[in-house]
């Protein structure tokens, strides 16, 4: 694909901060404060809210700030409660969307969602309709320069990944991205720790296992466009898709 990686939902969230640090603050923070609603607020009995921290900590989002929204929820005083949802629908040119949904007011999100659906030319579909095209996996984002610093070769760096339990990897321009089934992917993060590469940015991801091909130029910016509106979304945690671009 030409700058579009297959893997890169993680990379694009992480482009954006410079310009919309404070939204991707906000969202990260509500993540916490639902992890702690949920499994308390001691991250070494709660898997999901460690994982929340690494995933803010990825961010630069500042300790003291991490500290303050675990103390807030475990307080009850973290306001309105939010609940999860996952939205799926189609975009222009047949593309398949799934949204990860984070919200303390679900009709808002769904009157917003379809609205950004069908302005950009797609529709907001039924639970089920796209669900079947996607497989949930664990993408862990390495920088490149990161690794090649260490003169560590990318082959090396493909079979300590394999080593730490990996099921595929995915060489990108400026990155190294590792791919596990979703049972395995805090046992490889914490592998890859222990042969020494702790610098990366991890989630579960919703990966494509078919890839819908946009060559039409008017189609793929179309996309970008409801891709853009939809990270925008303060209620809106994740965008998965499976356009592919030439």
């Amino acid at each position: 694909m030409s700058g579009h990686s297959r893997w890169s939902n993680i990379k694009r969230k992480k482009e954006k901060t410079d310009a919309q640090k404070g939204k991707i603050f906000t969202k990260i923070g509500r993540e916490i404060s639902v992890a702690v609603k949920q499994g308390g607020a001691d991250p070494a009995s709660n898997s999901k809210l460690k994982e929340c921290i690494a995933k803010a900590k990825s961010f630069n989002v500042p300790n003291d700030n991490i500290e303050k929204i675990i103390k807030k929820a475990a307080s009850g005083n973290s306001g309105a409660d939010c609940k999860s949802f996952v939205y799926e629908g189609y975009g222009p040119g047949g593309v398949a969307f799934m949204l990860d949904i984070l919200t303390d007011n679900k009709n808002r999100a769904s009157s917003n969602i379809r609205m950004y659906f069908s302005k950009h030319g797609g529709n907001l579909g039924t639970s089920g309709c796209v669900s079947f095209l996607f497989d949930e996996k664990g993408v862990i984002v390495f920088e490149k320069e990161n690794i090649l610093e260490k003169n560590i070769s990318e082959d090396e760096f493909l079979n300590a990944a394999l080593e730490a339990g990996a099921s595929d990897f995915q060489p990108e321009d400026d990155s190294f991205v590792v791919i596990t089934e979703k049972n395995d992917f805090e046992n490889v993060k914490k592998n890859l720790i222990n042969l020494g590469f702790d610098n990366f940015t991890s989630e579960l991801s919703m990966i494509p296992n078919s890839y819908q091909k946009i060559e039409d130029e008017t189609i793929k910016q179309k996309i970008l466009n409801l891709i853009d509106v939809l990270e925008d979304d303060e209620d809106v945690q994740s965008v998965w898709s499976n356009y592919e671009f030439d």
